[in-house]
This record gives structure tokens, C-alpha cells and sequence, in this order.
């Protein structure tokens, strides 16, 4: 009898609570989820990246050279596909939260993406075609650029989520093991891109754009592949409640409206709120609170409860961290776009015969990324450890904003760099030769991009855990929606200063600071605007996180 309890509990232990294997069955500890799901997904979301940046990377050149764009409409081209595409994830987090699911999301989401990527192609093809019109081709060109938006939008948030799913964060070794996921997510992630994307950018540049567009279409295939095949090493999470977190959100803020002119007595807030924050936090934002009461004539299940009050909570602390980070969501729209163009007039001989590709040099960002990441994870944290006595050595936010001050000495870099560009061509009286070769070496661009892959690897490794970690269990796609929507509408922000710096340079028959002939334009000016920006954007990230309250589920830290 003794011996049948004893393998019934450890057969109790074994099992994962809240999730269940494919079949829908308990999922059993030993044989589902943790690293060995994992690495399936890494393996995915490194096909995607390659895919996705094989486009953006160089889709500047692509603009500027085949369709005949000027540099400052195709850089709000760029920044425009590149917002809508970081925005779309919260669109593709609503229907995987709310309807699907994030292994169907992923499904859908890649058929759609290999759709545009095969259409990408399509449309380098169509000049080699006689009875093709120019416009036929930019009509494709845009129609198959969006579809991989809308594809890229619900893959993104739902493969790292559905990865960091794979660990339970109730078993004390994979909590600790998810936060390593986060940083050899992004790791391999990079060190994917960085191997594959040089040699694309020089098929794209010097081959063909065809094949260019080709090889992303091929590697999503593969991808989508992959992923199906790890399906039996999976761990689906159970649907706590049926009703959408949307909707049981949304209701707070209405029954909070409804009710606020009734008061609510602080000793009515005392209970613990079903595992989520302490009373210690109503305080914050206590106008939330409001929603526990029932107005007369309501029915009592039409009362919001103390838990749903919380979610609405965590989910309203993280707007001004969200807003704080936009700036470096505008810095980060640079490299694909002006650095690259900065790098077209430099000399960039690297022996005779071979010219490296300006795009080429988003690898140095990568590489420091690749380089970063195992110091960071296996020198600076054990360092900071000590030091602070956390388990993370330091904390999220200070981990985001450690790589937001980075950014500041880099884009101060790039100003004096692009300074000494411009002058350079001048020296030389190259200024009124657009298409001419300053005797300026392109690998004085290269500490501007170093800089900005280790700012990337404090800010936007940080962002991704802060966003899973900090909202809703049922809202972890739409959290990752929300850390991807900053460079999003960091991109829509960078294209609308464009616009508002052209139509003010340009004024008076001036040329504008994003002339076609760059030797006349002054990208250096909008630099130290962004630097300026920049160092506002972190005074008000540092007045946010200090009075941050961290949501661990059950307890409270202070920012």
C-alpha cells in the first residue's frame, strides 16, 4: 500500500500543473517542455529573423536602386513597413490570447508569411518580364511587403512566449532557467542572423534580388517544418478562465468610470488578490479600486473581483515604462536606415574587386550581440550577484536602462563620425557629387554599431522578460506585443520626424537635412537631435522605474 502511494506521488510530482502534452493529457515533467522544446523554438525563431531582416536589412538599398526612391522617401518607406510590422504583434497577441491559441497562431502565421516572401519574389521578377508595367511591380512589391508584416505579427509574440511556456515557473530550477531562455534566445537568435545575412546582402546587392528574396522564402518553409516536428515535446498551458483577459480588464476601467463618485474603504482592500499583487500595491493607481463595487441593482457576478482589479493594475504600471523606452525605439530605427545609407559613400574596398556591402555592417551589431551575451551571462551577472545579492544581479529595469544610457554615447559617436564625413568631402570638393566615394574607410562605422549591439543586449533582452514577466499569465503573447510595439511606433515617431525636419530645413530653397546627396546633407544635425532626445528619454525612464512595483506573482519589490 505504502509503495503504491509513494509512485503515485512521485507520479503527482512529475507532472506539470496547468499544462498538457498534445494529446491533452497532463504533461509529464520529464518528458515535455523545458530545453528540449526549447531549442525547437530557438531553431524557429532563428529561421524567422533571418527571413525578416533578409528583407529589412537592405530594403533601403532595395528602394533607393530597383524602384528609383529618393533617400528620404525611402527611409520613410522603411520606417513605416518597419512600425506597422513591431505593431501588428499586438493585433496577432489578441487573436492568440483571446481565440487560437499560440501554436495555432504560429501555424497561421507562418503560412501567411511564407505567402509574402513567395510574392516578395515574384515581384523582383517582374522587370525581366516584358509585359509588366513598373507600377505592377511597385504594387506587388508593397502588397507582398505587408503580408510578411501581418505574418511577422503573429509569429513574433507567440514563439518567444510559447518558448518561455516551455519552463515552469513554479519548479525553482526552470524558473531559473527561463531567464537564461531570454538571453540565449536572443543569443542564438543573432548569431543565426549574423552568419547568413552578410552573404544575403551581397547576394542581394551584387547577384540578384530574386534569389535575395528567394532564400527567405525557402528558410521560412523549413522553419514551419521544424516547428511541427517538435510538437510532441510540447507543453500547452490550460486556459484558467474562460472569460477573455481582454474583456475582464476592459470591464475594470468601465466599472472604475461607473463608480467614481462612490468611495471605497481602504479596509474593504486588506485580502490577498488570488496570487497576484499584495494590498501593499493598492495604493497605486487606487482608482481601480473603485470597480469592486457594486452599483445597486447589479447582480454580484457582474462585480469585478479583487484579482481582476490587479491585472488591470499591472497592466496600467507598465504605460509609463512603455512610453519612457520609445526614444530608443526611434534611435534603433537609425541603423537600417541612415547608417546604412552613411556607409553607401564611404570607401568600402575591402580587397580589389570586392566592395562589402553597407548593410553588411549590421553584422557588427550582431557579432557584439553574439559576443555580449555569454559575458553577460557568465561574467557580469555572477559579478553584479555579489555585489547586489540578487539572483539576477541586477534587476529588469535596470538592465533596460543600462542599455538605454549605451545608446546615448553611441549616437553622440555617429554625429561626430558623419562631422568628419562631411568634412572629409569637402576637403576633397566632393560635395556636389552625389554618387562620389569619400576617402573616409567604412569601418569608422563600426563603433556606432558595436555600441548599439551591447546597448541591445541590456535594453531589448531586458524588455522582452520585463514585458513576459510582468503581465497577466494570459496576457504573455500581448506583453511581448507590447515590447515589440516599441520600435514600432519608435519607426512611425522616426518617420515623422523626417518629415517635420524636411519640410523645416528645406524651406527657402535650403537642401534639407536628408537631401539625396548625402555629402550636402546633414545627418549629422539629426543625430544630436536624437542624442539630445535621448538623454530626456532616460532622465524620464530613471523618474518611472524608481517607483516601479514589480509583479512577481505573489509578492512585491520596489523598482
Amino acid at each position: 500500500m505504502e509503495e503504491s502511494n509513494e509512485v503515485l506521488l512521485e507520479a503527482q510530482l512529475s507532472l506539470v500543473d496547468g499544462a498538457v502534452d498534445y494529446n491533452g493529457q497532463p504533461a509529464v515533467r520529464f518528458k515535455s517542455g523545458y530545453w528540449r522544446s526549447a531549442w525547437f523554438i530557438i531553431g524557429v525563431e532563428v529561421a524567422e529573423r533571418v527571413s525578416y531582416y533578409g528583407i529589412q536589412g537592405n530594403l533601403i538599398s532595395y528602394l533607393t536602386g530597383p524602384l528609383k526612391q529618393s533617400t528620404a522617401t525611402a527611409a520613410k518607406n522603411v520606417n513605416v513597413w518597419a512600425g506597422t510590422a513591431s505593431l501588428l504583434p499586438l493585433l496577432g497577441a489578441f487573436v492568440a490570447d483571446s481565440f487560437l491559441g499560440r501554436y495555432r497562431t504560429i501555424i497561421l502565421a507562418s503560412l501567411i508569411y511564407i505567402l509574402g516572401l513567395g510574392l516578395l519574389t515574384l515581384s523582383a521578377l517582374l522587370p525581366s518580364l516584358t509585359f509588366c508595367s513598373p507600377q505592377s511591380q511597385v504594387i506587388l512589391f508593397f502588397i507582398s511587403l505587408y503580408l510578411v508584416a501581418i505574418g511577422q505579427g503573429g509569429h513574433k509574440p507567440c514563439v518567444q512566449a510559447f518558448g518561455a511556456d516551455q519552463f515552469d515557473e513554479k519548479h525553482p530550477k526552470e524558473h531559473e532557467a527561463r531567464s537564461s531562455f531570454f538571453n540565449w534566445w536572443y543569443f542564438t537568435m543573432i548569431a543565426g542572423c549574423t552568419a547568413t545575412l552578410t552573404i544575403l546582402n551581397y547576394i542581394q546587392d551584387n547577384i540578384s534580388w530574386v534569389l535575395g528574396f528567394g532564400i527567405p522564402c525557402v528558410v521560412m518553409i523549413i522553419a514551419l517544418i521544424v516547428f511541427l516536428l517538435g510538437t510532441r515535446t510540447y507543453r500547452f498551458n490550460i486556459k484558467v478562465n474562460d472569460k477573455s483577459p481582454f474583456i475582464r480588464i476592459g470591464r475594470v476601467f468601465v466599472a472604475a468610470i461607473r463608480n467614481w463618485r462612490n468611495s471605497l474603504s481602504t479596509t474593504d482592500f486588506e485580502e490577498e488578490c488570488d496570487g497576484l499583487l499584495r494590498r501593499q500595491s493598492s495604493e497605486q493607481f487606487n482608482f481601480l479600486n473603485k470597480a469592486l463595487l457594486t452599483p445597486k441593482g447589479s447582480k454580484e457576478d457582474e462585480t469585478c473581483s479583487r484579482s481582476e482589479v490587479e491585472e488591470a493594475k499591472a497592466v496600467l504600471r507598465l504605460v509609463p515604462i512603455w512610453t519612457s523606452t520609445l526614444v530608443y525605439g526611434i534611435v534603433f530605427a537609425q541603423v537600417f536606415t541612415f547608417f546604412t545609407k552613411q556607409g553607401t559613400s564611404m570607401e568600402r574596398t575591402i580587397f580589389p574587386g570586392f566592395d562589402i556591402p553597407p548593410s553588411s555592417l549590421q553584422t557588427i551589431k550582431w557579432l557584439a550581440i553574439v559576443l555580449f551575451c555569454p559575458i553577460y551571462e557568465h561574467i557580469f551577472v555572477p559579478l553584479a550577484r555579489v555585489i547586489t545579492g540578487k539572483p539576477s544581479g541586477i534587476t529588469m529595469l535596470q538592465r533596460i536602462g543600462t542599455g538605454i544610457f549605451i545608446s546615448i554615447f553611441m549616437v553622440v559617436f555617429a554625429a561626430f563620425v558623419e562631422t568628419k564625413r562631411l568634412k572629409i568631402a569637402q576637403k576633397y570638393g566632393l560635395v556636389d557629387d552625389p554618387n562620389a566615394t569619400v576617402p573616409m574607410s567604412i569601418w569608422w562605422l563600426v563603433p556606432q554599431y558595436f555600441l548599439f549591439g551591447v546597448s541591445e543586449v541590456f535594453t531589448m533582452v531586458g524588455l522582452q522578460e520585463f514585458f513576459y514577466d510582468q503581465v497577466p499569465n494570459e496576457l504573455r503573447s500581448m506583453g511581448l506585443a507590447l515590447y515589440l510595439s516599441i520600435v514600432g511606433v519608435g519607426s512611425f515617431l522616426s518617420g515623422f520626424l523626417i518629415s517635420l525636419i524636411e519640410h523645416f530645413s528645406g524651406k527657402d530653397g535650403h537642401e534639407t537635412w536628408f537631401c539625396d546627396n548625402i555629402n550636402k546633407a546633414h545627418f549629422d544635425y539629426f543625430y544630436w537631435l536624437l542624442a539630445g532626445l535621448s538623454v530626456m528619454g532616460f532622465t524620464l525612464y530613471i523618474y518611472f522605474a524608481k517607483s516601479y512595483i514589480y509583479n512577481h506573482k505573489g509578492t512585491i519589490t520596489q523598482g
